[in-house]
Order: C-alpha cells, then sequence, then structure tokens
C-alpha cells in the first residue's frame, strides 16, 4: 500500500499515545520496523508517538533538571540580564508572559531559556560555522552558576542525537531513501528548556501554560517532567488527550514543515500545556528541522492525482521566522519583563 492509500484508511480519533522503542535500530530490518511503527501512528492514526530507549543517559537529564530549577529560581532581575531580546534571534531568557503562541489568549505563562548549537570545548576553526547559511549564533549564559552552560550543552547534543537518527526513521517512513534529509537536517537547531509555575487564574481568563499550537519546524523531541501532568494534545475529534509522562521517555511532536512536507499526511500535532498541579513543572524540547535555505514543498511519494500538492513552495528560514515574529509581536511583556498595558 503507497504512502497516500495508507493516508486514505486513517482511523479514528487516539486517546493515548503509543510508545516505540528504539533500542533495536542496528540492522536495516530494525529500522524498516520502526518506521513501519512510525507510518502507522503518524498516518493512519495520526497521532504523535513517545520513545523509550532513545540513548540519553538519566545522569544527563538528572543534570539538566537539577540546572534549570537552579536558573529559574534566581531573582528576576539576575534572569533578565540574559533576555533574549538583548542580543539577536531569541537566544536567552524568556520572562513570563514573554509569549503568546495563541492569538485567542492574553499570554504564555511560562519562563524559558533558549540556546542554539554550541561545541563543548570551541574550535578554533570550524568550517561549519563558517557557512553562514547555517545562521550559527553566540549564546547567553548565566555567570552565578558554574556548570551550567557544560550541563545545557551535553543535553543539547545528546537530544540532537535522537533527533538525527529519527529524521532517518521519518524518511524510511516516508519511502524515502534513509539518508534523504541528511543534507537538509538543521545542523544547530534550537532548544529551550521551560518552566511552568502552578496556574492558579481562572479557566477563561486567556492565560495558561502555553496555548494551543503547533510546532514551526518538522518534528519535537520534548523530554518532560514525570509526575506533573500538563501536556494535552488534540484529537481529530476535538478532544484533549492528556500527554501524561511517562519516565524514561520522550514524546515527539509532528511540526508544520513536516506536515507541508508530506502533504498533511503526517499532522502537525495541535498542544497546549496547562499545569494546575500546584507546584512548578519543567520541559525540554529540542525544535528539529530543515537548514534556513531548504525549500520545502510536498514530496512526489505524499502526492497523487486524488491527493495533490496542498501547498507551495517555501524555505524552511522564511516560514519560521514567520511565525516566531508573530509569537513574540503578541507578548504582553517588554524588553525589560515589564507587562504591556
Amino acid at each position: 500500500m503507497s504512502l497516500v492509500e495508507t493516508a486514505a484508511s486513517a482511523g479514528g480519533a487516539f486517546d493515548s499515545i503509543p510508545i516505540i522503542d528504539l533500542g533495536c535500530a542496528s540492522t536495516h530490518e530494525e529500522r524498516a520496523a520502526l518506521a513501519r511503527q512510525i507510518r502507522y501512528a503518524c498516518s493512519l492514526s495520526n497521532e504523535p508517538f513517545a520513545v523509550k530507549n532513545h540513548g540519553i543517559p538519566d545522569e544527563t537529564i538528572d543534570k539538566i533538571f537539577s540546572a534549570m530549577k537552579a536558573f529559574f529560581s534566581l531573582p528576576v532581575e539576575e534572569k533578565m540580564k540574559l533576555h533574549h531580546r538583548q542580543g539577536a534571534h531569541y537566544r536567552g531568557f524568556e520572562p513570563l508572559l514573554d509569549s503568546n503562541i495563541n492569538a485567542a489568549n492574553r499570554g504564555d505563562l511560562y519562563e524559558g531559556f533558549v540556546i542554539g548549537w554550541e561545541d563543548l570545548v570551541p574550535k578554533d576553526v570550524d568550517e561549519e560555522k563558517a557557512d553562514k547559511s547555517t545562521l550559527v549564533f553566540p549564546n547567553l549564559w548565566p555567570s552565578e552558576l558554574p556548570g551550567f552552560r557544560e550541563t545545557f550543552i551535553n543535553y543539547y547534543h545528546a537530544a540532537f542525537g535522537v533527533g538525527r537518527d529519527l529524521h532517518r526513521l521519518f524518511a524510511v517512513a516516508l519511502d524515502l531513501p534513509e539518508t534523504y534529509f541528511d543534507d537538509k537536517l538543521k545542523r544547530y537547531p534550537i532548544m529551550r528548556g521551560l518552566h511552568y509555575p502552578p496556574q492558579t487564574g481562572p479557566e477563561d481568563d486567556g492565560i495558561i501554560g502555553i496555548g494551543a499550537h503547533s510546532d514551526f519546524e518538522c518534528f519535537t523531541v520534548l523530554w518532560q517532567e514525570p509526575g506533573i501532568q500538563a501536556l494535552q494534545i488534540l484529537n481529530s475529534e476535538n478532544q484533549w488527550i492528556n500527554a501524561t509522562p511517562i519516565p524514561g521517555t520522550l514524546v515527539i511532536n509532528i511540526g508544520d514543515l513536516l506536515s507541508r512536507w508530506t502533504n498533511d499526511i503526517f499532522r502537525s500535532t495541535m498542544h497546549r500545556a496547562i499545569n494546575r498541579s500546584g507546584v512548578r513543572r519543567y520541559s525540554i524540547p529540542m525544535f528539529i528541522g530543515a537548514n534556513p535555505h531548504v525549500e520545502v514543498e510536498p514530496l512526489p511519494t505524499c502526492v497523487s492525482p486524488e491527493r495533490p500538492a496542498k501547498y507551495g513552495t517555501v524555505t524552511s528560514g522564511e516560514y519560521v521566522q514567520k511565525r516566531i515574529h508573530e509569537t513574540y509581536q503578541r507578548s504582553l511583556t517588554t524588553s525589560n519583563g515589564m507587562t504591556k498595558a
């Protein structure tokens, strides 16, 4: 059955999120079996999925979890020294209500710390970074927390490894050569450490942890703190399904660029976060995408006379920058962290 035929026979709305075991991926046959599971989840069930045995050591996760708690406990005036609008390209600290991803809401109730690629040990000469098309920009780091930079970078590289492996599995799931996305994969994705304080306002005040949205890039590799329910995913019957945190797993959400590439055979994951647990909640999304100059248009395996292309051609960079600009233009805070009138 072709990919288009598979999508045409998609089933009903999901009510839970499947877990795919990445521990067996050493042979071509094992990777093909994993790709079939991804294909089923994304095209037949139109659902995100979680992965286990992903290869990120527990120690690496524990360290960044502790580092996030230490950073977000700093006084606001210290964190604001690293406000992302002090520099360029959204690296650094995001205060509460700094973004508003859903235009129907009034703001997103989270703090974030945003980084891009950085080598653990800086290199004197890096030919890849000399390529201006990769858009590598400096990160901002707190001086008050020894080891913070190293901890974040170690997790970043481990999560990027998961994303690189998944990109190849997505290619096989889309009836493409395993290496199809290798030269298109964004080498320097964005990663956020997020802190969601307990949400105490009325449910209809237009301010929640983060409003309903789909992510901008190809897919997101998400770690979420175990034991605290906040993430919800919208199914095809417009029901919000809890993505209950499961220790040892990462949630994989499909993003807009992969949805466009697949002609909506793999659909963007509409999701939101509402933290009414009464305690702080932490998560770490890494947004795996395409290099900025890559042109994204429906893939040949995702188009047929019965399913013509739904989208024109757009470069990855222009699409993502447009979405980011829209998100921060709707924010309720100014560059000094004060709430807008």
